[in-house]
């Protein structure tokens, strides 16, 4: 018989125990076999006519639960079966909710999706103020909303903003602030969470009562039209209608709040179903399971070594972005070296800032500050290199000055000691070239602001170890990323995708379409920012240096037209200098217009968005089935989550290879095939789409 993971425990002063603990898995996960199991529970307390109170807390050490397990709506073939899934535990919740004695969730850990579904269905909730409890309903970021009756019982508890706030971001909240909006009645230590949980059991069972600013801000009518209204309008803006749950959470609790609970369950539970089925929801889902295989793997066939201390040599803003993931995220003591004193303020500066940022938001306290501030130091000399374990290199992009990097680290370093260049396009071989111990250098390509993006491209040369690929891969996974290695080639895998589509943005630019049509076409298609104000956010001059170098390996396709020059001469670099595409004197995004007279353009919107969204992704479609084909990229699946992380290619559509599949390899060659007769050569299919066409092939089975 499969040993349960509810265990039913009774204390002499009437209360009762209900540990949740799925036997043999680290975290608890609501699964659908489990609804016999607590069928059992419920009908076992249905016949106890003594109890006063029950206490519902987690037998594992760090989680409470962290959500339904997620495999089971693959299971689904109709909406009606996943609506069925979502009813089910509607009642079961219910049911829950409906026990004569008070039920009191004690939560410590991540307690999220399902997992706070059921805590919302318990009378109290008290939590441990740990920094691993986290609370939220995150479904939205799978393209679901929450379906066990999530979205009725939030905003009843804290309020219409606030519930809002957390399903349509699907944000997870602190101890602090969870006991602020009223989701938590308590936040108490951990040692004294479950005496807490047991005191508040024995209380009679609470009569929740609306505040008057509650019923100001929805709770009648008026004020509930006007918050959903403010919601609808903020979530368009941000979404453009590409993300369906978005809408279907805002009508669901809507639904719920104007004609009652019922209908919001029913509703919830139909419109679940729809999303589960949705082609948005398969391609979120698929990027979750994708970025959770990642985390077991090493990149390499060795085990990584343990990793002590870091340097990072530069302190600009990449080397103080650096420095941060490691310090803080990663808790390695870092030595930062910079040529002048200057550059090591500025990166401790940069790191002040951003600790100074949480600690007032309350997320640490003054003395957790200094202590991390205290983990970083800097210098302009190597002392203390030789006991570092990865130096992560953050130096100009010149060749001459990674060789002297190489060599100083090699005399200062140790035998041992990993070399990494954080270069976006020199070939790492060449970086090699001047190392006595070429086993020991890698890429590790990061994205700015470090501190943001999620993405690192780990890029190992020919001569590069195992262990030195492992360990690296490690390291940049405690310090909150997730790695790709890539191959060695110009412009690795990110860059090389993003060129062509900046190039071909650029082009239509030319061609006379106004700036903001072409940013808005690319932020409709699902792009976070549109490509003329990456490059203005990027910086003109990073362009203007790494476009050649991607010309020179790998020819003429990724010749862009002649912009960078003109904007560069008149110191057009973009944000940085406050004068790109864009005004930076003014609040309101605008256009700056005398960059049209500058680049000789009559600006006229000609072609349909769709068309230009079409034309630049297109080129980045080609080039990313290109670096599969090459080996710069090992599988579909990382060059997707490359692209999702690295760039945003829009995620509601899976990555270029779920979506060149879900479009159909043969209708992607078709659609170059036309371009190339339309814009040129550029557009040629690669040979690979041209034979998976043939062959009736996709990129996933």
């Amino acid at each position: 018989m499969t040993q349960s993971a509810f265990t039913l425990t009774y204390g002499d002063n009437g209360v009762a125990w209900l540990k949740i603990d799925v036997p043999d898995e680290k975290m608890n996960t609501l699964q659908s076999a489990f609804v016999d199991q607590v069928t059992t529970v419920l009908e076992e307390l249905k016949t106890k006519s003594d109890l006063k109170g029950m206490v519902v807390h987690s037998g594992k050490p760090d989680n409470f639960i962290a959500g339904a397990d997620i495999k089971m709506l693959a299971a689904c073939t109709t909406a009606e079966e996943a609506q069925q899934l979502a009813a089910q535990g509607q009642v079961l919740f219910s049911q829950l909710e409906a026990l004569p004695f008070h039920v009191v969730a004690a939560i410590h850990g991540p307690c999220l999706g399902g997992g706070l579904e059921l805590a919302l269905a318990c009378h109290s909730r008290v939590c441990s103020d740990d920094d691993k409890t986290r609370l939220g309903l995150p479904e939205v970021q799978l393209g679901l909303l929450p379906g066990s009756g999530g979205t009725q019982r939030l905003p009843r508890l804290v309020g219409v903003a606030n519930s809002l706030d957390m399903i349509l971001t699907g944000k997870q909240l602190r101890a602090k602030k969870a006991k602020k909006i009223g989701l938590v009645e308590e936040s108490v230590p951990l040692s004294i969470l479950l005496d807490v949980a047991e005191k508040q059991a024995l209380k009679p069972k609470p009569n929740r009562k609306s505040s008057l600013q509650e019923w100001a801000l929805g709770g009648n009518a008026l004020g509930r039209s006007l918050v959903f209204d403010q919601a609808a309008k903020k979530t368009h803006e941000k979404t453009r209608g590409n993300y369906p749950a978005a809408d279907a959470i805002l009508e669901v609790i809507k639904v719920g709040l104007q004609d009652g609970l019922k209908k919001g369950f029913d509703l919830e539970a139909k419109r679940f179903g729809e999303l589960v089925m949705s082609p948005e929801s398969a391609a979120l889902r698929s990027i979750f399971f994708a970025t959770t295989a990642m985390k077991k793997e090493h990149g390499a066939d060795a085990e990584p070594k343990t990793v002590k201390r870091i340097g990072v040599l530069g302190g600009g803003l990449m080397g103080g972005g650096i420095s941060h993931v490691s310090a803080v995220k990663a808790k390695l003591p870092t030595r930062i070296k910079d040529i002048a004193n200057d550059g090591i303020k500025n990166a401790m500066n940069y790191n002040f800032k951003l600790l100074e940022k949480q600690r007032k938001r309350r997320i640490i306290s003054k003395a957790e500050q200094q202590s991390k501030m205290l983990s970083i130091s800097g210098g302009t000399d190597y002392t203390g290199f030789n006991h570092v374990d990865v130096v992560i290199e953050a130096v100009f992009e010149d060749l001459n000055l990674k060789h002297q990097m190489v060599k100083e680290i090699e005399e200062n370093g140790n035998a041992q000691t990993i070399f990494a260049t954080n270069t976006s396009s020199l070939p790492i071989h060449q970086i090699a070239q001047a190392a006595e111990r070429p086993e020991n250098v890698v890429g590790l390509h990061y994205f700015s602001p470090v501190e943001k993006m999620p993405l690192v491209e780990v890029i190992p040369h020919e001569g590069t170890s195992e262990q030195t690929i492992a360990t690296v891969v490690a390291l940049a996974k405690k310090q909150g990323k997730t790695p790709i290695v890539v191959g060695d080639k110009a412009g690795f895998y990110v860059n090389r995708i993003l060129a062509p589509y900046m190039n071909e943005a650029a082009s239509v630019l030319m061609a006379g379409e106004p700036i903001e049509h072409i940013d808005n076409a690319l932020l409709d298609f699902g792009f976070p920012v549109g490509p003329i104000t990456l490059l203005d956010e990027v910086g003109v001059d990073i362009g203007a240096k790494i476009m050649p170098i991607l010309v020179a390996e790998l020819g003429e396709r990724f010749q862009g037209p002649d912009v960078f020059d003109v904007l560069l001469a008149d110191n057009r670099k973009g944000r940085k200098t406050g004068k790109g595409f864009y005004k930076y004197d003014s609040k309101k995004k605008e256009v700056d217009k005398t960059v049209y007279k500058l680049l000789n353009i009559e600006p006229q919107q000609h072609a349909a968005a769709i068309d230009i969204a079409q034309r630049c992704s297109l080129m980045m479609l080609n080039e990313a089935a290109r670096c599969l084909d090459e080996g710069v990229i090992k599988s579909a699946r990382d060059g997707d989550i490359g692209a999702i992380f690295g760039i945003g290619f829009p995620p509601f559509l899976g990555g270029p290879f779920r979506y060149m599949d879900q479009v159909g390899i043969e209708r992607i060659v078709e659609l170059l095939t036309d371009c190339t007769d339309k814009y040129g050569e550029r557009f040629q299919p690669c040979d690979k789409l041209v034979a998976m066409a043939n062959e009736g092939q996709t990129f996933y089975s």
